[in-house]
């Protein structure tokens, strides 16, 4: 297993510079989602938010609505536990052991989502303003889909840009993984489950824990796993 990992993993010095790329939004985020949150706790939508959602919603095509429809299942129970499981546990049958951890810490995002819901109480779309596909009881305020989404899989796109030599299958899971992420806010909003600043407010909070999730597992790889090595000598961190 170990012989197999080194003709995939990057040197240290690659993996360093490209997990530096990933953390460089974190202030701006955190700033401008605890504007956004203060602001949805006392305003129930933004004129912006009417707007987006009826103009996503006049586009009916079928290639549209069974797209969105789809990237919105994910997001649902039990399927996003079940994938989510599924990947830490094959990141330690892999030997990724703290890769593993990391997926944990960044599966804790959307618990702490639930705790800002909360605080806020900002209602959902109803369906006077915009169609809403079912009625969902909880808060809207952030989008827990794109909170879960975000980090889990911008964690795992984390993981292939800094681990794996360039292929077509590193290319293919981050080009995958990018578009799940991408569009999860979309088919919220077109489902009407959600307002355009829920949604932008899930985003900017995931990543930030996004930020958090990348510099625990640094500050952790070489601490507590100093393996697998690489042919340059180093050790994954």
């Amino acid at each position: 297993m170990a012989r197999k990992s080194e003709k995939v993993l990057a040197g240290p010095p690659t993996r360093r510079r490209r997990a530096a790329f990933f953390q460089s939004y974190v202030v701006v985020g955190s700033l401008l989602f605890a504007a956004l949150a203060v602001t949805a706790h006392f305003i129930p939508y933004f004129p912006i938010d009417l707007a987006i959602t009826r103009a996503l919603q006049s586009h009916h095509d079928m290639i549209t609505d069974r797209l969105l429809r789809a990237t919105s299942w994910i997001g649902f129970e039990p399927q996003v536990e079940i994938l989510g499981t599924s990947v830490v546990l094959l990141l330690f049958a892999f030997g990724l052991r703290w890769e593993a951890v990391g997926a944990v810490f960044a599966g804790l995002n959307p618990l702490v989502g639930n705790l800002i819901k909360l605080a806020v109480t900002r209602p959902r779309p109803s369906a006077d303003l915009v169609h809403v596909v079912s009625r969902l009881d909880t808060t809207g305020f952030p989008s827990g889909h794109v909170l879960a989404v975000t980090s889990f899989g911008g964690y795992l796109v984390f993981l292939a840009y800094t681990l794996l030599q360039p292929s077509w299958y590193r290319t293919a899971g981050m080009v995958l993984l990018s578009l799940i992420v991408v569009l999860m806010g979309p088919s919220r909003i077109y489902l009407g489950h959600h307002w355009f600043s829920d949604v932008m407010g899930a985003y900017l909070f995931a990543s930030v824990w996004l930020g958090l999730t990348i510099g625990f597992y640094r500050w952790g790889k070489p601490r507590f796993f100093r393996g697998p090595r690489t042919p340059q000598g180093g050790v994954s961190v």
